[in-house]
């Protein structure tokens, strides 16, 4: 086998079978063995005189050779006594006390077996509503979040696994818009990951500027509307700040529901790439693309003959997980017999890609993506077909969008998953997902520096003779090869990362293999420090406009810092002072600061608002009203008190949020107002001045100050640092998550 050393390391830590006192018990060789055996095994259900041995020896070279690995509960449960093998499930959150806590019972069994859990929270009255049993008010859809979240914290899964929830609200709940603002703070609902659904309908409004009503989920009335194009706005900002809410688009879910009988499919499972149905697992399973490439002198090609073979044993190996696994709850068990679905995918996609010699950011690379996963699912179906034979097919499959065609043992063959863990194990780069960085610097107990090279780069610079460490160091330090002049400018075309690549060929490489993949596809689009609102919002457009199923963006470092509290904090150059009993001073007032003055009309005449900033973002607001008067004494207690928040170190987001929208009534009677009061107009402006400074906006004076961010407390939580909690390597985001590549970590599993 050609374990590397961080997959030896990924292995040992979490995947091993363990004594009672932590100590490995079988070696890699023998993990795959044992997972192989009890896969074959399934072979028996149908044919008592079925080659078990044989098989088994068929997917253990598959595994060992790192052509097919399951998803990682099938390899830490296979032929154990847990014998819990699914990644994902999806449960119901029906509109009572009894349902809602059943559903947490629920999860937590999962989460007890390894697995994570989608939810839609949209069957809940809204926060206020009327429960008629006990003639309460109803605390809302975000409420009962909260208490999901709890119960996941309480749950321990023997270190190799942690509790993953997936959260989804529909775009017309009442409660959308706190369902919105309800991860702002980093340090909130942390066991879940949050996604909008939204609908064909809603994005027609955003796009025609119009409004759209808002559906008590209880009575299915009209409750209300909101303005559109203002509410993805606020999905887009929300995104922009911390990478949450991501989308899904419901009615494309619905699209391709294979049993539209049995219900709407309302969630995913926590990396939004599985959409099920209630009570429906999935288990899946990735096909390692470097691995089917053939090397013709120093050219490589794919091998389709084997990639073919390698889709009909991994469609066989999975379809024998269902048989085998021990699913948590009887309901579970039931519902994912009755469709069989299965998730195929792949990995290794940058790599092959830059083996090939083609950019990840090319049209050439978007059209082998579609023939590619076009290829996958066309001979995926096929082998399904091929075990309905000799197995039947599945049991809904009647009442199925295929009925009257050839039978299918499974309703879903593809899904594209990210593979943090597995791609660790199987040495390629993760998912469809571009390289995140091809040289990174890791830091070893000693204080010794470890330089961390991508192996198919470190080959096409050695080849030329062109490899140094100190080239190397210098790869590190830039992120990128795209600025080194040492670097052949045909290596750096190749060679590109996720930050080289544009926002456009992020969603048209998602959509090349949403087109061909039968449920989902796990995607992130990684996204600069430095990039702005209207990036995201392009991106968002651009998934739905080019069919997507949903998007997770993540704009790198808009995660590292969390709300303040007392005590010390540190950040780069701007720490805030606190009393010796812990009360939190502002920082002073800079000698020297830059700005700009903004007119604003109100009702009662104009607003002057002047923001200025300094070399650690906006430290101060002033106003001065026009000879027609207005509020001066109000609109300069407000700017002080903005001024004093900001050098204390109090979220700008937060202070926006308490000033936008406050409405003053000699303001909103004038139509055409751009504002609605002195406060909103301060709001606005102050917003405008902070999105110019992050976007490096020319007009501005030379400062080139950055984005005001929270401070950091000595102990906040590492879960939403840059830096893995476990090994302190770099995190990368993909698929609503954050890994590491180093040791394994995962938020998500």
């Amino acid at each position: 086998m050609k374990i590397g050393k961080n997959a030896l390391t990924v292995l040992e830590r979490r995947y091993l079978m363990k004594d009672e006192n932590g100590k490995n018990i079988e070696t890699v060789e023998q993990m795959f063995l044992r997972v192989a055996r009890a896969i074959a095994g399934a072979d028996l259900h149908f044919d008592p005189k079925a080659d078990v041995e044989g098989l088994a020896q068929l997917f253990y070279d598959r595994m060992t050779n790192l052509e097919f690995l399951p998803n990682s509960p099938t390899l830490m449960n296979a032929g154990k006594d847990l014998g819990q093998l699914s990644a994902c499930f999806v449960l119901p959150v029906g509109d009572s006390m009894e349902e809602i806590f059943e559903a947490i019972k629920q999860a937590a069994l999962i989460h007890k077996s390894g697995g994570g859990t989608g939810f839609s929270f949209s069957r809940l009255r809204p926060a206020g509503a009327t429960v008629h049993s006990t003639g309460g008010v109803a605390s809302g859809p975000v409420s009962f979040m909260r208490v999901f979240n709890m119960a996941t914290e309480a749950v321990k899964q023997g270190g190799t696994r942690r509790g993953a929830n997936m959260g989804i609200l529909r775009i017309d709940h009442p409660d959308i818009l706190e369902f919105i603002d309800c991860k702002k703070n980093n340090a909130d609902i942390t066991n879940f990951n949050i996604s909008v659904g939204i609908t064909e309908e809603f994005m027609h409004a955003v796009e025609h500027n119009k409004p759209y009503d808002l559906i008590d989920p209880r009575t299915k009335q009209k409750v209300g509307e909101l303005d559109a194009r203002e509410v993805f706005n606020k999905i887009v900002e929300s995104a922009w700040r911390n990478g949450e809410p991501g989308i899904i688009f419901l009615d494309r879910l619905n699209r391709d529901n294979v049993v539209p009988s049995q219900g709407e499919i309302e969630s995913t499972n926590p990396c939004g790439e599985q959409p099920l149905l209630p009570y429906e697992s999935c288990n899946l399973g990735s096909i390692n693309l470097v691995q089917m490439l053939r090397q013709e002198g120093r050219r490589y090609q794919l091998d389709y003959a084997k990639l073919k073979q390698v889709v009909w044993d991994a469609v066989h190996f999975l379809d024998n997980v269902i048989e085998v696994n021990k699913y948590p709850l009887e309901e579970i068990d039931r519902t994912t017999k009755a469709t069989r679905k299965i998730g195929l995918g792949v990995m290794g996609w940058a790599d092959t890609l830059a083996l090939l010699g083609i950019p990840y950011n090319s049209q050439e690379a978007v059209d082998l993506a579609g023939e590619v996963m076009g290829f996958i699912t066309e001979n995926g179906r096929k082998a399904s077909q091929e075990l309905a034979k000799t197995r039947g097919s599945f049991p809904l499959f009647q009442e199925s969008i295929y009925a009257g065609g050839p039978a299918l043992r499974n309703a879903t063959v593809t899904t594209i998953a990210p593979t943090g863990t597995l791609s660790i194990i199987a040495g390629c780069s993760s998912g469809v997902e571009p390289v995140f960085a091809y040289v990174f610097i890791r830091n070893v107990m000693d204080g010794t520096e470890m330089i961390e090279v991508n192996p198919i780069l470190r080959q096409a610079l050695e080849e030329r003779g062109l490899y140094s460490d100190a080239l190397m160091k210098k790869i590190a330090a830039q992120g990128s090869l795209q600025h080194i002049p040492e670097i052949p400018a045909d290596l750096k075309r190749v060679f590109v990362c996720a930050h080289d690549v544009s926002p456009l060929y992020h969603i048209k490489m998602q959509a090349a293999f949403q087109e061909h993949t039968d449920n989902a596809v796990s995607k992130t689009v990684n996204f600069k420090h430095d990039a702005t609102v209207e990036d995201v919002q392009e991106v968002y457009m651009l998934a739905y406009q080019l069919g997507c199923k949903g998007v997770t963006i993540y704009r790198d470092g808009s995660r590292d810092s969390q709300v303040l509290n007392i005590g010390a904090v540190k950040k780069e150059g701007a720490a805030v002072p606190t009393s010796s009993e812990g009360e939190i001073r502002p920082r002073p007032r800079p000698e020297i600061t830059c700005g700009i003055t903004e007119r604003m009309k109100i009702g009662c005449g104009n607003l002057y608002v002047t923001v200025n900033y300094d070399e650690h973002g906006i430290c101060e607001v002033f106003t001065s009203t026009g000879k027609a008067g207005g509020c001066p004494s109000q609109s300069e207690a407000t700017a002080r008190l903005v001024s004093i928040a900001l050098r204390s170190g109090v979220s700008l987001d937060e202070i926006l949020d308490q000033l936008r929208g406050i409405r003053c009534p000699s303001t909103i009677r004038h139509t055409g107002m751009k504002c609605t009061s002195c406060p909103d107009a301060i709001a606005r402006v102050v917003k405008k001045t902070a999105d110019m400074i992050a976007a490096g906006q020319k007009g501005l004076p030379k400062l080139e100050p950055r984005r005001p961010e929270p401070a950091v407390v000595e102990d906040a939580a590492a879960l939403h640092s840059k830096r893995c909690p476990e090994c302190g390597a770099e995190l990368e985001h993909e698929g609503g998550c954050a890994s590491c590549r180093s040791c394994g970590y995962s938020k998500c599993n």
